[in-house]
């Protein structure tokens, strides 16, 4: 199920281990302007504490976060 939530862009992170899925947000947000949507997909239960942290140390928004059959999809717009 797809959230009602305008993306800017996704990244694919599924099957890689920590910190890999966080090392490609930061790499997604930086291309990104202010306000604009990142929607990343991983596989790492690991990952849902390591968005939270990151989020809360680069005072971005985590929008959302969705599971569904073993992904996670997580929702961030960039501060």
């Amino acid at each position: 199920m797809q959230a009602d939530i305008k993306v800017d862009v996704k990244v694919d992170a599924k099957g890689l281990a920590c910190p890999m899925p966080i090392v490609k947000a930061k790499k997604a947000i930086d291309g990104i302007q202010s306000g604009q949507i990142l929607e990343l997909e991983a596989t790492d239960k690991g990952s849902v504490k390591d968005f939270q942290s990151w989020v809360n140390k680069t005072d971005h928004e985590l929008m959302k976060i969705e599971e569904e059959s073993g992904v996670f999809r997580f929702f961030v717009k960039k501060r």
